[in-house]
């Protein structure tokens, strides 16, 4: 099964969000969206312990993101 989605949109929804975000980190106390990414940091330590991915296969799938992303850029 293919994923098919607009890229076009994709990029604006994307883009959308980071206006919408920025402009709300703008408009609360540091301590209020300091502490929600921190609670966000927190629980991806968390469910880390869910998935059994060795540190090698962890590192491999670096290095082929990092050569995908230089073939890509050339």
């Amino acid at each position: 099964m293919e994923l098919k989605f607009d890229k076009e949109e994709n990029f604006k929804e994307r883009l959308w969000f980071l206006h919408y975000y920025s402009s709300w980190v703008k408009s609360v106390p540091n301590k209020v969206w300091s502490r929600q990414q921190a609670d966000f940091i927190d629980s991806l330590f968390l469910n880390g312990c869910n998935y059994s991915l060795s540190t090698k296969d962890y590192l491999d799938m670096v290095e082929s993101g990092r050569k995908a992303r230089k073939k890509r850029l050339g």
